[in-house]
This record gives C-alpha cells, structure tokens and sequence, in this order.
C-alpha cells in the first residue's frame, strides 16, 4: 500500500512542474557529442581519401545485420578499400558497436536524426550518402578520442 501513495506523489509532483515544449520544425533540436545518429563513413579533408580498409568487422559486429561491405584492393598504402559499402537504416539500431569495433575510426555515429523514407529502397545508404568529410564530424571525433 505505501508503493501506491509514493507512486501517486511522484505523479502528482510531475503534473505541476513547468512544461517544455520546443517548437520542432522552427527550433531544432543540436544534438551533444555523445548522441548516436546515423552512421556515416569518415573521409579525410587533405587527401579525400576514405578511412576504411574494408575489414568488415563492423558488419560483423552489427546485432541487425544491417551493414554489407565488399572489399576491393588500391594502389594507396592502405592496400584495400570498401568497393561497396551498403547501410540499410530500416534495419540500423543506432547502437554504435560499428563504431566501437572500427579499429580506423572510419565509420562514425553523427548528429543527424532527421530520416524518412517513401520507399524500403531509399533507405539502403550506398557511400554517395555514406561519405562526410572529418571536417564536419570534429565534435563527435573529439568524443571519441577523449574516451578511447
């Protein structure tokens, strides 16, 4: 019976604090560093050059299989590149282990959360929407560096 009372109060004391209401489409909302949006592939700003070598462990690790990678060899030092590199965000969680596991910090979870689709088609992400440069994801990279 007391459960029920302090249940109650809880309630009650929430019914009478001041209300926030943001005014979405107008006033949007910026995301902290340490929020997962969607991924996307990090680019480097000097060489243009993608990070990842294609070593597939993040779709490995991905919990909804949602990643597909097929790997390709270069002529550059790093030997491999991702010749496709495919995310279907109807399957992405938003969970970060790709991120975690990326020993090249080459795929990152960035600020955007803004997603609709029409079709299941146009939510497969192919590297023309995947690819950011590093320059627009220093926040999240400074995370990241922080905390590793």
């Amino acid at each position: 019976f007391p459960e029920i009372i302090h249940g109650m109060s809880i309630t009650f004391r929430a019914l009478f604090r001041p209300k926030f209401t943001r005014q979405y489409p107008e006033e949007r909302w910026v995301p902290p560093p340490v929020f997962r949006g969607r991924p996307v592939l990090v680019v480097e700003d000097e060489t243009n050059v993608e990070r990842c070598v294609a070593c597939g462990l993040c779709a490995r690790v991905c919990p909804s299989l949602a990643i597909e990678v097929q790997a390709a060899e270069t002529e550059l030092d790093k030997e491999r590149y991702p010749e496709r590199f495919e995310i279907n965000m109807l399957r992405c969680i938003f969970c970060g282990f790709c991120e975690e596991v990326c020993p090249e910090e080459a795929i990152i979870m960035s600020k955007e959360y803004e997603m609709t689709f029409s079709n299941p088609k146009d939510a497969v992400f192919g590297k023309d929407k995947l690819l950011i440069p590093a320059s627009q994801l220093k926040d999240r990279l400074e995370f990241l560096k922080q905390y590793r």
